[in-house]
């Protein structure tokens, strides 16, 4: 029996299976990409859930969720990329789509809540801080890093989580030409820095062709979708601002 390890696979096995809607986040339900329908929480329900973590995707702590919504009469799926773009969901949206969700966890932390990953065979030096008073990132190495591993080898991308706080994340993403991230939305403002390559960064009002040396930025909740030129690697950085504030 063959294992799926990679998103593309799942969406694959997915969209024969009848998912073809492709959904996307909103604060408080789901939207579907192109007619921008609103399914709220009590309307759909999470048929399978797929958890992949740096070990096993390049889309790191992404989560692939199979959705079906009688009342209307749709089946589609969600990718929630990085694993960071949940925390400003509402309630009602969390507990909708963790009812199947895995329930495993992405790394361990210490008494003084300091965070580091966690030993994999893809990744088996393990101990990395990913939180802690101060946080070096050799951005050179990363680079190199993600290029040999398996994932960057069987699949049309790489990431890496560099630092995971509870106000910040940077993640290091490579993408191999062609490869596409589609329209999603972020919680918090998030920062790009392409470090190598091309990429067309997409809202629905503006269109940015960014090479090396170039960076922008994106406020809040705005749809957008992430296009390589050419192989490329970039730099994304989340900045959520706490609950209420």
């Amino acid at each position: 029996m063959h294992t799926m390890t990679t998103v593309s696979e799942v969406l694959n096995k997915l969209k024969k299976e009848g998912y073809t809607v492709d959904f996307n986040l909103d604060d408080n339900c789901l939207i579907c990409h192109g007619n921008a329908l609103q399914i709220h929480p009590d309307e759909f329900v999470v048929d399978e859930s797929y958890r992949f973590e740096g070990v096993s995707d390049p889309a790191d702590e992404a989560v692939v969720y199979a959705i079906s919504s009688t009342k209307h009469n749709l089946k589609g799926t969600l990718v929630n990329g990085y694993g960071m773009y949940s925390e400003s969901m509402a309630d009602e949206l969390v507990k909708a789509l963790n009812g199947n969700r895995p329930s495993s966890t992405a790394g361990k932390a210490d008494t003084l809540g300091e965070k580091y990953n966690q030993a994999t065979p893809q990744r088996p030096a393990g101990d990395r801080p990913l939180n802690a008073p101060l946080v070096e990132m050799n951005l050179n190495a990363f680079r190199q890093q993600i290029k040999q591993e398996k994932a960057w080898q069987s699949s049309d991308r790489n990431a890496i989580t560099l630092f995971k706080s509870e106000g910040m994340r940077v993640v290091l993403v490579a993408l191999h030409e062609g490869a596409e991230m589609k329209t999603h939305t972020a919680p918090g403002t998030i920062s790009v820095q392409v470090l190598e390559g091309q990429i067309r960064f997409s809202t629905e009002q503006q269109v940015a062709e960014m090479s090396v040396g170039q960076m922008l930025t994106l406020q809040p909740g705005i749809p957008h979708s992430v296009l390589a030129r050419q192989e490329s690697v970039f730099l994304l950085t989340l900045a959520i601002s706490p609950a209420g504030k």
